[in-house]
């Protein structure tokens, strides 16, 4: 019988090691009082709380705290003070109440009273140290040599100052001791190591004189197209009224002679600044403009950046520091966009937070400046070669208005072999790598 009975069962192991089986994890739902949770959604509370008695329902309070702001305090805790009231609720008769208890509650009496001079408790003493650690000390010690030890023993004030100058040691000195040293113009009289510590005393400069510009005087010039007003000067003149500066902005485009626009620390607003975007648009000679230091809004400086591709005269636009320092993502992705389809465009002054507008505005930037400069100097060669051969040998005047363009310095004028016939050969462009246009030319970023 126990024969049959291992035979059988060892049968039945074979069977189940030979199947394959698989087994899923199922997270176990949360249980109350051993059923599953779902088992409570279609109990009714309130016929539950209906059924209780008041000595259970008080029980059931104490324990569950109703996460309620809307509850008075008094229903959220569980407050068990049965007595009646005496009276209407009196701040300051309360307050008062609270000072007097604890004026008259007797302090908790000290174990040792305190006496002035006399220790009480047990004084921290710092553990003494083993044999080896004393020795430890004692052996660190920096040994320079005989010959620098020597050289220090009989150096001077000065000379240690100036060796703490060329060490770094900043703290061990004053301002004119470290400045001294690294001019090399000798230490300060009366300044030793007593004159550690001691600032010097601040230079005082004198406040920049007030701009003393008429404004009704320079309105009047850029409206009658004055030829001798090329650069208008405003920048922090207070109080300058709107009607002035729309006056100034409607005779922009009509004038004809003005370069240069300073419009710094002036009150500038965004319903002003509007009417000089619009002005921008008709100007032909303006390339220089300032308005750095006001109160214009993000939006109407997309738009001023903006005006500035109908006219293509602007060569540097500066416009910091205004109302709002920093412009936003989608702000400076605008202005980017404007000024890499802006060809004429230098110089930017404006407060870009990230790296990928600041990149590319630097980057077009750049390319602008090549453009100009290549230009420039095929302007110069086409000169140089139609000036007849007698006049090669003396200095070729370039004119002004080519000289202004340049934004570096100008390089010397190249002087080609002379014609073999009459009919001057066409300049070679200055590029020779057909891979790049003639006017575009790879260039670093800024």
């Amino acid at each position: 019988m126990g024969m049959e009975y291992f035979q059988e069962w060892n049968s039945t192991k074979r069977q189940t090691s030979s199947t394959t089986t698989t087994t899923t994890m199922t997270t176990q739902a949360a249980k109350l009082y051993g059923k599953d949770l779902s088992v409570y959604d279609d109990l009714d509370v309130d016929t539950l709380l209906s059924q209780l008695s008041p000595e259970e329902i008080s029980l059931l309070a104490k324990e569950v705290d109703p996460d309620d702001n809307l509850l008075p305090p008094s229903q959220r805790c569980s407050y068990e003070c049965e007595k009646e009231p005496t009276g209407p609720l009196d701040r300051k008769k309360l307050i008062e109440h609270i000072n007097k208890q604890a004026l008259e509650t007797p302090d908790r009496p000290e174990a040792k009273p305190f006496v002035a001079g006399v220790i009480r408790g047990k004084k921290w003493e710092p553990p003494e140290q083993s044999e080896k650690e004393r020795e430890a000390d004692e052996q660190i010690a920096i040994d320079m040599g005989d010959e620098y030890e020597h050289a220090l023993n009989d150096a001077t004030q000065e000379e240690i100052i100036d060796l703490a100058a060329i060490l770094g040691f900043h703290s061990m000195m004053n301002q004119d001791q470290y400045h001294a040293s690294l001019l090399n113009k000798g230490q300060p009289i009366g300044l030793g190591w007593d004159g550690v510590t001691k600032a010097t005393q601040p230079k005082a400069y004198p406040a920049e004189p007030p701009n003393l510009t008429d404004i009704d005087k320079t309105i009047r010039q850029v409206q009658e197209d004055d030829h001798t007003l090329t650069d208008l000067n405003w920048n922090n003149i207070k109080n300058i009224s709107d009607e002035k500066f729309e006056s100034l902005f409607e005779a922009l485009p009509e004038n004809t002679h003005l370069e240069v626009l300073n419009l710094t620390n002036v009150g500038l607003t965004d319903r002003v600044a509007l009417k000089l975007a619009e002005a921008l648009e008709r100007n032909q000679t303006l390339r220089v403009l300032n308005m750095e230091t006001n109160f214009v809004s993000p939006p109407v400086i997309v738009k001023i950046v903006k005006a500035l591709l109908k006219s293509r005269t602007i060569e540097e636009l500066r416009a910091a520091n205004q109302r709002s320092q920093v412009l936003g993502n989608k702000i400076e992705m605008e202005i980017t966009q404007l000024v890499e389809a802006n060809p004429s465009l230098l110089r930017l002054g404006l407060h870009l937070e990230y790296n990928d507008a600041r990149h590319r505005v630097a980057s077009h930037l750049q390319r602008n400046i090549d453009r100009r400069r290549r230009e420039i100097q095929e302007v110069r060669c086409a000169a140089t070669i139609r000036l007849p051969r007698a006049s090669l040998k003396q200095n070729i005047e370039v004119p002004e208005s080519i000289s202004s363009l340049s934004p570096s310095p100008s390089p010397q004028p190249l002087t080609p072999e002379p014609p073999m016939s009459e009919t001057p050969e066409p300049v070679a462009p200055l590029s020779s790598d057909p891979s790049y246009p003639a006017d575009e030319t790879p260039s670093e970023p800024i």
